[in-house]
């Protein structure tokens, strides 16, 4: 006979096990991924998640956010419990440590109370969550016809629940920037005014020829969506927006520093004081522009850089004349980019991508973007230009920013993740820390140009007035939210050290008082990109291989530095 005692000790050891301990770790990280996109159905859409749950909005009640809270909680406690260096070199490590930065940076932000002030045409407002999922909700099926009318029933009631919540930040001090507020309105205006058969809200009946369908999605618009919209319209304009913060920094909320400090660890996986990040940003902004100088003397034949910036950007013989001619620029960058990447990489992505226009009611306040295909490919990749008065466009602008949302950037990386199946952890497929996202697309631009990609030397420069900008972010972001900058301060600086037009400088200042540190992880991903690249390279000598080191990059997904460190030292120390 086995004594209870022994069998309870043999249980614990078999528990220990690093085979247990993935099995484990596997069913905490599927589990939570369930739970992730039942909380959050748009992200589920966004990210192109087969099977998901497209049929539902978010629900941003107290009583939901507790719930969530609490569930987050526990999960915290049970990853606290495994001894995750027992899972090293194993795949499972991946989603412990996916899913524990995820969780420790959404439980670090509650301070934040977004819930509360996420009025916005950006960072997780209901306005561009609607209207981004209108261009990306599944059509074509009985099925999909039947998820997308009843999500949009259930618009009414998502928005509902933003006015209880903003009414109630109010009370507690919590509101949006003045500014952000007016951008809303005006953004909800031109909804409004737009004929249903135009509206962005229409675009799922465009895609389908269904007439039944066709005609209840317009029925479900004009009856019950766009009266919802004209009550929390009125909210803004009668209740809100004179009781709107007048300072653009989240330290003007209660609790705004500790916010700000919170939401630079979420975004990046790494403790940063914001001083020590805003002095990064105006040394990298100086070596940028020196390198800048010596291209315009070497190629451009002038070292007078601002007057040079000030041309591309405003001559017309540097500028677009029409939209076509923006998007077929785009394309071709595109295609040549495709053509090269077996040269620099391994491992390439299936999914096709477009290249569309965004939706009127977006491109003025929008540069670029990239949405994901489908995983179970009904949807390719998606990207999205602003071209919104073309002849203020520089050429010179736009192949960097296509070569950051397309290939060798986000639709690389991405989709990579998407396609690895079960090759990796499916939280690695679908999550994404923009500290290694957005550093990636940054590392692309400049990689762009060791590939060859970039068709003048005006494009060459124009590659690293890009860089300079968004190393400027890290100056502006922390600018606004720590040293309590004004919008005008913010414009002002990135005009002075980039030359962009006023309206893509007001575009970025006006996005990050709503999205809080997401300014900074262009730069500093990008920067420890590099620096990762530099060290395989002094340490592996002849052994370094540039496909190699890409795809150890980009195998595990969009993960948070600390771990990509981990996963390029274990990489070097296996070449070496």
């Amino acid at each position: 006979m086995i004594f209870p005692s022994l069998l309870a000790a043999l249980g614990a050891l078999q528990s220990n096990h690093p085979d247990s301990l993935a099995a484990r770790v596997r069913q905490l990280t599927d589990s939570y991924v369930v739970a992730y996109f039942e909380r959050h159905p748009d992200e589920a859409t966004l990210n192109g998640v087969a099977n998901g749950p497209h049929d539902r909005l978010p629900d941003n009640s107290p009583a939901a956010m507790a719930r969530w809270q609490s569930r987050e909680d526990a999960w915290l406690a049970q990853l606290k419990r495994i001894d995750a260096g027992k899972l090293a070199g194993r795949p499972e490590a991946i989603g412990y440590g996916i899913m524990r930065d995820a969780i420790e940076g959404s439980i670090a932000t509650r301070v934040c109370r977004f819930e509360l002030w996420n009025v916005g045409h950006t960072g997780g407002g209901w306005l561009p969550t609607i209207t981004s999922l209108a261009t990306l909700q599944g059509v074509g099926t009985q099925e999909a016809r039947q998820q997308t009318l009843a999500r949009w029933r259930a618009v009414p009631g998502y928005i509902a629940t933003e006015l209880a919540n903003h009414r109630e930040g109010l009370r507690r001090r919590f509101s949006a920037p003045r500014g952000n507020v007016e951008i809303a309105l005006s953004e909800i205006d031109t909804l409004l005014s737009t004929p249903i058969a135009q509206s962005p809200l229409y675009d799922p009946a465009q895609r389908d020829s269904t007439p039944e369908f066709r005609s209840e999605l317009a029925r479900v618009i004009e009856t019950d969506i766009q009266p919802a919209i004209r009550q929390y319209r009125d909210f803004l304009a009668g209740e809100y927006i004179d009781r709107a913060r007048t300072k653009i920094g989240v330290s003007a909320n209660p609790d705004g520093y500790d916010c700000y400090e919170a939401s630079i660890r979420a975004t990046m996986g790494l403790k940063i004081h914001p001083d020590t990040l805003h002095a990064v940003g105006e040394r990298t902004v100086e070596a940028l522009e020196e390198e800048m100088r010596v291209i315009a003397i070497s190629s451009l034949g002038t070292s007078d850089v601002a007057r040079l910036l000030e041309r591309l950007r405003r001559d017309t013989a540097f500028t677009f004349r029409t939209r076509d001619e923006m998007l077929d620029h785009a394309r071709a960058a595109f295609d040549r980019a495709r053509a090269v990447m077996p040269k620099w990489f391994g491992r390439l992505p299936r999914a096709p991508l477009v290249v569309e226009p965004y939706p009127a009611l977006r491109e003025r306040q929008s540069v670029g973007e990239w949405n994901p295909p489908a995983e179970d490919g009904s949807r390719p990749g998606i990207y999205y230009l602003s071209t919104y008065d073309p002849l203020r466009k520089s050429r010179a602008d736009l192949e960097p920013l296509t070569f950051h949302e397309t290939v060798p950037g986000h639709h690389l990386q991405g989709t990579i993740a998407l396609e690895r199946g079960d090759s990796i952890p499916a939280i690695g497929r679908y999550f994404w820390s923009a500290g290694m996202g957005e550093g990636w697309a940054e590392y692309a631009e400049q990689l762009a140009d060791e590939m060859g990609l970039y068709s003048s030397d005006t494009a060459r420069f124009g590659l690293l007035a890009d860089l300079t900008l968004s190393a400027s972010l890290l100056v502006v972001d922390t600018g606004i939210h720590w040293l309590g900058w004004t919008r005008n301060q913010a414009i002002d600086y990135i005009r002075e050290h980039t030359h962009v037009p006023r309206l893509r400088a007001e575009v970025s200042v006006d996005r990050y008082p709503v999205w809080p540190a997401q300014g900074v992880s262009y730069a500093m991903g990008r920067l420890e990109i590099v620096r990762l690249r530099a060290v395989a390279k002094q340490r592996l000598r002849d052994r370094f291989d540039i496909r190699a080191f890409h795809d150890r990059v980009l195998e595990n997904g969009a993960v948070p530095l600390p771990m990509l460190r981990v996963a390029i030292q274990r990489w070097i120390a296996a070449t070496r």
